[in-house]
């Protein structure tokens, strides 16, 4: 089967955009290495979030000329709900990953100038990680179909893994085993990976706290991707919500990080949003739930758990 142009259009448009994105991101908005200001990392977030919104509007455009390659037959309306729905999904269940980078900036000392830097790279690694976790769901996907219920099983164990204490000394501890694999200096060097002590080769922290953000990412990507299963298998839909999603999130990391404490409700309400998307892969066989109804039943949850911790906050 001969392939044409059309065919890779699609995938050409959201890889173009991402890189867009990702170039305004590092040599305009951060052209150099300063700690931005609440001001400016609002104007970020509501930046990509704009993006991501924009993007919502491609997607409805190419399922609606055909473009895109449709194989569940979807129409620009369905594709448009379920590109925000999963949009939304991604972005409120990786909440919890903002707490493990700010463990994992603290445990190395990374100093705040270089924090944007290392949350950049490791965007690019989640390009192409995301890419092919997903690629092995959605081959386990159509090869087995009691996948999904598997898959809803597993987000239902990491549900209520969610509600038990952390140990936050082992949450620290996990990422020094790096130093058993490679030789790490304490010095940071001006911002770069690697330095030199006495004529050898040393990495600095930077490299240390990179790999595990990136492993981090890893481990989050096992819970998230199968619950945006629950919403749509198809690719295009899945990879596109899921990586802006991710844009979006790092973009959050500084506005958010000095006020996560504030929302400690907030998980109860993303452990909510794990009942609903693994009950729903477990039973989509025989139940449909239609787009609107997910997005809406996400979005209220979210906002019920924002407003309850302000209000225990302020009382």
């Amino acid at each position: 089967m001969q392939l044409s142009l059309e065919t890779y259009l699609p995938w050409i448009i959201l890889i173009s955009y991402i890189l867009l994105l990702l170039g305004i991101d590092f040599f305009i908005l951060h052209k150099k290495d300063r700690v931005p200001s609440v001001k400016k990392a609002l104007f970020e977030s509501l930046f990509f979030v704009l993006n991501a919104l924009i993007f919502a509007g491609i997607i409805y455009w190419l399922y609606q000329s055909g473009l895109a390659e449709n194989s569940g037959i979807l129409s620009p309306q369905k594709a448009f709900f379920k590109y925000l729905t999963g949009y939304v999904i991604e972005l409120s269940l990786s909440v919890d990953n903002l707490f493990v980078i700010a463990v994992i900036f603290a445990n190395y000392k990374v100093p705040l100038k270089y924090q944007h830097k290392l949350l950049f790279l490791g965007i690019l690694g989640a390009l192409i990680l995301r890419a092919i976790l997903i690629g092995l769901g959605l081959i386990l996907l159509h090869q087995f179909e009691v996948m999904t219920i598997i898959f809803g099983l597993f987000l239902l164990f990491t549900a209520f893994k969610m509600l038990k204490p952390a140990d936050e000394s082992t949450t620290l501890s996990e990422p020094k085993g790096f130093m058993k694999l490679f030789r790490f200096s304490n010095t940071f060097n001006e911002g770069n990976f690697t330095t030199q002590i006495a004529g050898k080769k040393f990495f600095t922290p930077l490299m240390a706290a990179l790999i595990t953000i990136e492993f981090t990412d890893l481990i989050f990507a096992l819970d998230s991707i199968p619950a945006i299963f629950s919403i749509t298998t198809d690719p295009y839909i899945v990879y596109s919500s899921n990586i802006f999603a991710i844009m979006g999130l790092r973009s959050l990391f500084f506005f958010l990080s000095n006020m996560l404490e504030k929302f400690a409700y907030l998980k109860y309400a993303v452990f909510t949003i794990l009942l609903f998307v693994a009950l729903k892969l477990i039973l989509t066989q025989w139940v449909a739930v239609s787009e609107i109804i997910s997005l809406l039943f996400i979005l209220i949850t979210l906002v019920i758990g924002i407003y309850v911790s302000i209000h225990k906050k302020k009382n």
